[in-house]
């Protein structure tokens, strides 16, 4: 089912309400999920599909908002984000969660989350019932979404909430979900540290990113002692300071880059000197450079658009990471 959304918090026309309600057998009635401005991101509409019968409701959703937010919430089932345009931004109490596009960010249900983005977005949204999700990861994730599972997506988008499970549409919902617990988890999680001086440390780089102050300077800011900090980060989040930072460097450049923001812009606002030092930072932690990172993900969706006739999502191809000549060849790109 295909949607357009304005994800701005409005009223929903009295579909979330329908979530409440039940048939004359006492069973949940289904909602009239209709086509317009039905906002699945929005929690009190994925209430409205946690009682659709089936094991996958899929929507399409597109934003031309400048800004959205949604507080913490849960569902039922589980969620899958899919982004294919635009950037999603998603908190849980144990890390973050950053979805550029070509991946999806995996939600078991019944975690409690908050999401937000930024500029235009298109996304592909799966609610996934728990029975249906065995083979899936029990926690948070985020995952590469291959061309085939791309394909699989678009076509689920289009069905029938209430598809034939015994038909074509219901076997293509098997081999989805085949593709999904298959698909590679992407190293796009920055953990949180549930220690309330850690969580200070967190937060205050989350703000200020580019801070330089080492390891000692931050242990002194926050009250530990360096050799406490140090052992009290690799309990809790199995990384070491200098990991922590990095992971956070890379989440919040890829949150940018996808927009189109140059690398040398990026580098810079986060502390760097100059964008070669970001570059072999980046590649050292994701095993790529950026531009390489992104531009592999866009070719296998150009690759699958060609062979299949089908156009690339909108947006696909539009921006890309801004690259002086000189830093292109001297950084091995």
């Amino acid at each position: 089912m295909r949607v357009d959304l304005n994800i701005k918090l409005e009223p929903l026309d009295g579909i979330a309400q329908n979530s409440q309600t039940v048939s004359q057998s006492g069973q949940p009635a289904i909602p009239a999920m209709k086509h317009h401005r039905l906002d699945l991101l929005d929690p009190l509409t994925a209430k409205d599909a946690d009682v659709v019968p089936r094991a996958v409701v899929a929507v399409g959703a597109s934003s031309a908002s400048d800004t959205w937010e949604h507080t913490p919430h849960t569902h039922r089932k589980g969620q899958l984000m899919y982004t294919l345009r635009g950037v999603i931004h998603c908190e849980i109490e144990a890390g973050i969660w950053i979805v550029p596009p070509q991946c999806a960010l995996w939600i078991p249900g019944g975690i409690p989350h908050s999401a937000r983005g930024s500029g235009e977005a298109q996304v592909y949204c799966l609610l996934i019932e728990p029975d249906a999700t065995h083979a899936l990861a029990p926690h948070c994730c985020t995952l590469a979404v291959s061309g085939l599972l791309h394909e699989l997506i678009s076509k689920a988008v289009n069905f029938p909430q209430l598809y034939d499970e015994a038909g074509p549409q219901g076997r293509l919902i098997h081999t989805l979900l085949d593709e999904l617990a298959a698909a590679p988890i992407e190293a796009l999680h920055l953990p949180i540290p549930q220690d309330a001086r850690l969580r200070r440390l967190a937060n205050s780089l989350l703000a200020d990113p580019a801070d330089k102050a080492t390891l000692g300077q931050w242990a002194v800011r926050i009250g530990m002692s360096e050799r406490s900090m140090t052992r009290l980060l690799l309990e809790e989040l199995g990384l070491s300071f200098g990991r922590w930072r990095r992971q956070l460097h890379v989440i919040l450049s890829l949150q940018r880059l996808a927009t189109g923001e140059s690398v040398q812009r990026v580098a810079l606002d986060l502390g760097y000197e100059n964008a070669s030092g970001f570059i072999t930072m980046f590649r050292k932690t994701v095993g790529q450079p950026p531009a390489r990172y992104l531009a592999d993900r866009a070719a296998v969706f150009s690759a699958t658009a060609q062979s299949s006739g089908h156009l690339l999502p909108i947006g696909m191809g539009e921006k890309r990471p801004k690259l002086r000549s000189k830093d292109y060849l001297s950084n091995g790109f």
